[in-house]
């Protein structure tokens, strides 16, 4: 099964990402409900390995860590692949990513070594873009140069498999992991 950790979006960033999303003239937009910042790809897996990374993640407790948007970025240099949402690269993402990296290495699955750069695929450009098309988008990106959101906690982490078709991959949740309130940010439930 092909699969991968990742951070479901926070509520208050998905409105402005799909705005973003209808000013981009060209290329394949991401469906809403398969937005999310990859934590760690784990590629193909098989049924007990994942159990083993089931529990490992369970036994673990996550701090949360806030996503906020710093701009857009096109992926896969000469031919452009995406159109990401980058996100700002904050001490506690960072901690959050080597965390869940570190889980997934001690339940025995090897992840390949790269550089964490914490983003959201919005647009697919399947084999690229012709010239037009590409002219297209350099002008829409022009027009949305400065983007970013407000920062807004990720709540949970989530185990997810990708099918994939030839209408894009479909993303199936395998498990949820609920991340805990940084330190200092304890619920205050009942009182004001």
């Amino acid at each position: 099964m092909r699969c991968f950790l990742a951070l479901p979006l926070p509520e208050e960033m998905i409105g402005p990402l799909l705005h973003l999303q209808e000013a981009i003239p060209v290329g394949r937009e991401v469906p809403e409900e398969n937005l999310h910042v990859t934590m760690a790809f784990l590629g193909n897996q098989d049924r007990a390995t994942l159990e083993e990374l089931h529990m490992a993640l369970e036994m673990r407790r996550f701090a949360a860590a806030a996503l906020a948007v710093r701009g857009l970025s096109v992926i896969g240099g000469r031919v452009p692949k995406l159109l990401a949402a980058d996100l700002a690269r904050t001490a506690a993402l960072r901690a959050l990513r080597d965390a869940v990296a570190g889980a997934v290495r001690a339940a025995g699955v090897t992840l390949p070594r790269e550089r964490f750069r914490p983003h959201v695929t919005l647009v697919r450009f399947g084999g690229g873009l012709k010239t037009d098309d590409a002219m297209r988008l350099d002008r829409a990106l022009r027009g949305l140069a400065g983007f970013v959101t407000s920062p807004a906690e990720a709540t949970a982490l989530r185990l997810v498999a990708s099918h994939l078709t030839p209408d894009g991959a479909i993303y199936e949740t395998l498990a949820e992991y609920p991340l805990a309130p940084p330190p200092g940010q304890r619920a205050t439930a009942g009182h004001s």
